[in-house]
């Protein structure tokens, strides 16, 4: 019977030697893989940074995966505004096509991408955007939305035609985090 005790108490103990060895193991496995997300994380990469290529994209993803929309990226990364654009949100974007950039005055493009005209290129970009998901199926006359800038863009109808600020609302794309409405017209904040 003492035996029997001594065997139990050995077994017990080998146990719980190896399960600490094994928690030690996935510990420092653990830690070693944290390690490598903070060093990806220390060069400086946002939330754009992140590979999924599973899940349905974001705002920024659809943008720059549409050959009518080069210059509003290029703008969204000359304004350092795409980190902010793959974040969770959700965000209802109103998406001037390049046609739209196109009938700005001639140069307006070019001297809004320069280094010193940044915050005036953030404030039209920001006009763009406002915190929360609008369809073009909830569009009404009189409706208002507070956009991220501070400013204001007013939604209505045109017959069944959605529109913002009185341009009409060409396509809406749902995305992972809000919903694109697709417009020909960039909107200047007064």
């Amino acid at each position: 019977m003492k035996s029997l005790h001594v065997t139990l108490i050995a077994i017990a103990f080998g146990l719980v030697t190896s399960c600490n060895s094994a928690n030690e193991q996935d510990t420092a496995v653990a830690a070693t893989e944290s390690n490598t997300d903070h060093a990806a994380m220390d060069h400086g990469a946002g939330q754009s940074a992140v590979a999924d290529d599973q899940s349905q994209q974001n705002v920024v993803q659809v943008a720059a995966g549409s050959k009518d929309h080069t210059t509003l990226v290029a703008a969204v990364k000359a304004a350092g505004l795409v980190d902010a654009l793959t974040n969770a949100g959700p965000f209802t974007v109103f998406a001037p096509t390049n046609a739209a950039f196109d009938k700005l005055p001639a140069g307006t493009v070019d001297g809004l991408m320069k280094p010193e005209s940044r915050k005036d290129l953030r404030n039209i970009l920001q006009y763009h955007v406002y915190v929360g998901v609008i369809p073009a199926e909830r569009f009404d006359n009189d409706m208002s939305l507070g956009q991220v800038n501070g400013g204001r863009v007013n939604l209505g109808l045109e017959g069944d035609q959605p529109t913002v600020n009185g341009v009409k609302i060409l396509a809406s794309i749902p995305t992972s985090n809000g919903i694109i409405h697709v417009i020909d017209q960039v909107l200047l904040p007064q």
